[in-house]
């Protein structure tokens, strides 16, 4: 299988040329730095002991972000190397000012590229952030004898059958990793029966508080629309779901006559199909795109940009996410949570059920089974709000989090480091 593997990453590297210029093209693949997937580092390494985090994207990336803050005050870390796979993970780790961390593009996974990259940083240990499982280099670390890390490790049902229908293939790359350190435990029991040899529960570090918050600008104009605005925010809808929430819209505008829903779909290109629904509803809806000066005779505000999700949940005090009701698997409530809102969800979350369990017990998120149960919670949390103490909570479990992940790596660090 692992030969298999390596055939099919040849096959990619003779395509790449035409794979990389039409990304290029795209807007998805800087122009200049793809060539770090190719082994051609832009950053040289400094000093001797250099802890290496890989995450695939921009959520995996932030969820490191206080980690890493904390890591770098280690004075035996001379550096600190965050890989990931995207364009857009690699123009959000520019916003944040560190001292010793620097950023490069995660190389091809063949076994050429790995020993490359590994020859080149020499890592005292490698840090994979949640799904990453990448054979070649987990099977050149194991090589090198550096240590490999699986934190937050996050492994789904559907996700486990496939790994499961491999067996053979799967263990003997599993059981290259060090340690793990699962999000939940359901991904707890799947590594077990993914011949993972020591496993170590500390909890989500999504739990923690980001200081990513303090760089989200909000539109003035925006603020001044919502000002006197009743609103709610509908955010990763898939379809089905904007119809329910437009239903919602009409029951409550008959109590609040200024009343707005803000609906962020999960996939854009579906926006003009949205746009047909919410019309054939009756519903006046104002896009996001059009940059409009006023919104006052909207009743849906339709967010039909990337990367404008976070500004939402920021003014927002009750956040619907989706994939919940229409879609299977759900969303990550902790986004939304984090920014202080009153989370509300659909019966299909098996992806994120322990974080919903937990929040349930906290009354931060609340389950929802369609248009009239939808319409009544975000009634009652209209008029009188969500308690932010159980917050405190929240933020206090994330510190411990923060504090027990920072004590285990720098505890495996020391130890790698009196090897040498």
């Amino acid at each position: 299988m692992f030969f298999l593997y390596q055939i099919f990453i040849a096959i990619l590297l003779i395509l790449s040329p035409l794979i990389i210029g039409f990304r290029i093209l795209k807007g998805k693949e800087d122009r200049i730095r793809f060539k770090e997937k190719f082994c051609f580092p832009s950053k040289k390494k400094v000093g001797k002991n250099l802890l290496w985090f890989h995450g695939s994207s921009v959520g995996e990336i932030l969820s490191i972000l206080p980690l890493i803050y904390e890591l770098e005050k280690n004075k035996s870390i001379d550096q600190i190397l965050i890989t990931s796979s995207t364009l857009s993970s690699a123009q959000i780790f520019k916003k944040f000012k560190f001292k010793k961390t620097v950023h490069q593009f995660f190389p091809i996974d063949s076994i050429l590229y790995s020993y490359k990259f590994l020859n080149y940083w020499r890592p005292a240990i490698a840090i994979f952030v949640e799904s990453e499982i990448w054979p070649s280099i987990f099977n050149t670390l194991n090589k090198k004898n550096i240590p490999l890390l699986l934190l937050n490790a996050r492994i789904t049902k559907k996700t486990f059958k496939k790994w499961n229908y491999i067996k053979k293939f799967s263990n003997s790359l599993f059981k290259n990793i060090s340690i793990a350190y699962p999000q939940n435990n359901e991904t707890f029991n799947y590594l077990k029966r993914l011949n993972v040899s020591k496993i170590k529960k500390i909890g989500n570090i999504k739990y923690i508080n980001s200081n990513e918050n303090k760089f989200i600008k909000v539109d003035k104009m925006l603020m001044e629309n919502l000002k006197d605005r009743k609103f709610w925010c509908a955010s990763s809808t898939h379809p089905g779901e904007e119809i329910i929430c437009c239903k919602v819209h009409i029951k409550l505008k008959k109590k609040y006559k200024n009343f707005l829903t803000i609906i962020i779909p999960r996939h854009i290109h579906r926006v003009n199909k949205i746009i047909r629904e919410i019309e054939n509803l009756k519903l006046n809806v104002i896009t996001h795109s059009s940059n409009p000066k006023k919104i006052k005779n909207a009743d849906i505000y339709l967010v039909d940009s990337y990367g404008e999700t976070k500004k939402f949940y920021q003014v927002s005090n009750i956040v619907f996410m989706g994939k919940s009701l229409t879609g299977e698997g759900g969303q990550n409530p902790l986004e939304p949570m984090s920014h202080g809102a009153a989370v509300l969800y659909g019966p299909n979350i098996s992806n994120f059920t322990d974080t919903y369990k937990l929040l349930d017990k906290l009354k931060i998120t609340y389950k929802v089974k369609g248009v009239n149960s939808l319409t009544s919670l975000i009634d009652k949390l209209m008029i009188k709000p969500n308690n932010h103490k159980n917050y405190l909570k929240i933020e206090k479990m994330g510190k411990k989090i923060l504090n027990e992940t920072k004590d285990e790596i720098n505890s495996l660090l020391n130890n790698e480091i009196k090897k040498t």
